[in-house]
């Protein structure tokens, strides 16, 4: 299988690649905004739908709750409020924030340009917004859109509010905006609305393959996992070198800063950079390859996947950024972690 490029995602369960701000690019009238969806139901199953989300200062949404949807915030330029339960924070370049079902929050984009991503599961939520938005055919985000964003989503979210999971409180009291807290530097046991504070939380080393969750299935009670895979081409290749099949787990990979090659079997190398994307289907056997002196990935995943390879095959690490020599694991314990994981790697 070649791995073909697609400037919007395509219309089944496939390997894909999407170039830099690209995606099914749609705005909601007169916020200023614009989604960038890289994956949704069709791609994964209906399991979870992927998002970029740019916007200068604008209103914010809402303030509203999921019955069954699980909600997340990455923020990658400018700075998000967001109220997130009984917490409000400023968030920045690399800080985070989960919202499972239930929790009442609202994001408001403070500019000057704000770039996040974000992943919603169950992945058919994402219908919202196209429903209250119209497709944007711009360079970044529509500045100059001075339509009334009120006047024009009210009567759509009224009209058809039985339709999607989002419930508007217009006189919810949210509470104020707050300092970072020590807490918000580590993932919580269970699930609940929390921050992460940018560089903090739990670090694993699997050979030359770091993994920096932002919410694993433990905080999401099995249904989605986020973290930063990070590794240098300085360091010998390791595990994720060969090729692996998640039978039951979709890969989103958005490139944030190196080269980052992915190899489908069968096929050669397809290179990917800063600000692009790629989307692989469970049972798909791909390998990955770190071509650059330092490549960092964001990896969004609807189940355990590479993330959590890392973790169980894996030690904690407590260095700040990459060691300077790759470090040593215990591979005798592949065959039993890649058992449980449901995960094929030819050895």
């Amino acid at each position: 299988m070649t791995l073909q490029w697609h400037n919007q995602p395509p219309p089944s369960r496939t390997t894909y690649a999407i170039p830099q701000l690209e995606g099914e690019r749609i705005t909601i009238p007169g916020s200023k905004g614009v989604f960038r969806i890289l994956a949704s139901s069709e791609q994964t199953a209906g399991l979870m739908s992927v998002f970029q989300s740019g916007a200068v200062l604008s209103d914010a949404p809402g303030f509203h709750y999921h019955d069954h949807a699980h909600d997340v915030f990455l923020v990658t330029k400018g700075y998000l409020k967001l109220w997130n339960g009984d917490k409000c924070r400023i968030m920045g370049p690399g800080d985070f924030a989960y919202i499972p079902p239930k929790v009442i929050h609202n994001p408001e984009m403070l500019g000057p340009h704000t770039e996040l991503f974000g992943l919603i599961t169950p992945g058919d939520w994402v219908d919202f917004f196209r429903y209250v938005s119209e497709p944007y055919e711009g360079v970044l985000v529509p500045e100059n859109d001075d339509r009334d964003l009120k006047a024009l989503l009210i009567p759509k979210i009224m009209a058809a509010k039985q339709e999607f999971d989002v419930h508007f409180l217009p006189d919810y009291k949210p509470p104020e905006v707050s300092d970072w807290e020590k807490d918000d530097e580590k993932l919580p046991d269970s699930q609940h609305g929390y921050f992460l504070r940018a560089n903090t939380g739990p670090r694993w080393m699997l050979g030359g393959v770091m993994s920096r969750p932002f919410v694993t299935t433990k905080q999401s009670n099995g249904v989605c996992a986020i973290s930063s895979i990070e590794s240098s081409k300085v360091y010998k290749e390791g595990l994720l070198s060969k090729y692996m099949t998640f039978r039951d787990v979709d890969h989103c990979l958005a490139i944030q800063e190196g080269a980052l090659a992915v190899r489908l079997k069968g096929s050669t190398d397809s290179v990917f950079r800063e600000g692009e994307t790629v989307v692989i289907p469970a049972g798909q056997a791909f390998a990955l390859a770190f071509v650059s002196k330092y490549v960092r990935v964001w990896s969004f995943t609807d189940g355990d996947g590479i993330e959590t390879l890392v973790q169980m095959l894996g030690n904690p690490f407590e260095g700040a950024v990459l060691p300077d020599q790759h470090v040593e694991w215990d591979s005798t314990r592949v065959a039993a972690v890649i058992g449980e994981l449901n995960v094929d790697i030819e050895m």
